[in-house]
């Protein structure tokens, strides 16, 4: 990756699911420095001993801070901003934290970029920012709102701001095949909340591989997001306790706090204008002003001709094609061979 010789990349949350990915696969690469920019000095610390390499240097600070997060990025030249709060129930009793982080930090993170005339900025966001039923969601979709406003008010500066939004991450912090894993050896029946829900089926490395594309492509105000099977959930506990050679009761819970049927990632208004590049969608920067009249044009597209982009009319997985795809998930493999 010749655009990432001899520069610096700031991660932000870095300690985190993503941040730990990313960083795995960059360590050996020929950027000159990673920041890890987080508020755990505890994970700071582990990843420190994991890796005793001189191109980790460690920033403790929250993007709630401007002065911290400032700081981390001067000299920068482009920035992964992983930092959120993610998980839907606690965001849901705590919803002014959602708006701390979510949004007045990335408002934070991106005006420190400007400021310090930073490359180019990829924002991590979500399929909950798409009609969004919770404050998790919402906070996501304003700070999505936050990204293209400062990049079509940022249009002369050298600062490029993007996002990339994605699904379900396999294996991540705080999501369900973890949890799976966690009751079957225990000997717990498996939680369910609704067996007919279905999500997006994404490993971390699909996460770091959108988001280096979106690195690499990116213009002023875009968003990608990476297209990507689904499974329902009653079908995902099942293949898990097959893996396992465990027959955990399947316990169905009820829908939790602010918790959707399915994942939209591309709404039906976006597809209107969303580029279809093969393995992704590019949603690019609307850039009309209050002025309508002036952009008028016959033959527009309308969006009552388009479907959303859901894990609802996703390809479905089968049995066979989900137990693939988990046996090939390292943290799965791990798991097998404690």
């Amino acid at each position: 990756m010749k655009f990432l010789k001899n520069k610096i990349l700031l991660i932000t949350g870095g300690t985190g699911s993503f941040g730990s990915t990313i960083i795995k696969s960059l360590i050996h690469s020929n950027l000159k420095e990673i920041r890890v920019f987080s508020r755990d000095e505890k994970k700071q610390e582990d990843m420190r001993l994991m890796y005793k390499s001189d191109k980790l240097k460690f920033y403790i600070g929250d993007v709630r801070t401007f002065e911290s997060i400032k700081q981390a990025t001067q000299g920068t030249d482009y920035i992964f901003h992983a930092s959120a709060l993610k998980q839907v129930p606690s965001c849901e009793f705590f919803p002014m934290e959602a708006v701390r982080t979510n949004i007045l930090g990335t408002e934070n993170v991106l005006n420190a970029a400007i400021n310090n005339n930073v490359k180019k900025v990829i924002v991590l966001s979500t399929d909950k920012a798409v009609y969004p039923i919770n404050a998790m969601g919402i906070s996501k979709a304003m700070m999505e709102k936050l990204i293209v406003a400062k990049a079509n008010a940022s249009k002369n500066n050298k600062t490029i701001i993007c996002a990339t939004r994605y699904g379900n991450v396999m294996g991540s912090r705080g999501s369900v095949i973890p949890l799976f894993i966690n009751l079957i050896k225990d000997g717990k029946p498996l939680t369910v909340t609704d067996p007919k829900m279905t999500r997006f089926m994404m490993s971390l490395d699909d996460s770091v591989n959108l988001v280096l594309y979106a690195f690499e492509h990116a213009q002023q105000g875009d968003i990608f997001i990476q297209k990507a099977p689904a499974t329902n959930i009653e079908n995902l506990a099942k293949v898990i306790s097959e893996i396992f050679k465990k027959k955990n009761k399947i316990k169905i819970m009820g829908t939790r706090h602010g918790e959707k049927l399915y994942e939209t990632l591309v709404s039906r208004e976006e597809m209107s204008r969303a580029k279809d590049i093969g393995r992704f969608y590019r949603i690019p920067s609307d850039t009309r002003d209050l002025n309508y009249e002036k952009y008028f044009a016959k033959g527009q597209k309308f969006i009552s001709k388009n479907e959303d982009y859901t894990s609802h009319n996703a390809r479905l997985l089968n049995t066979r094609d989900l137990k693939k795809l988990l046996m090939g998930l390292d943290f799965i493999k791990d798991e097998l061979n404690a």
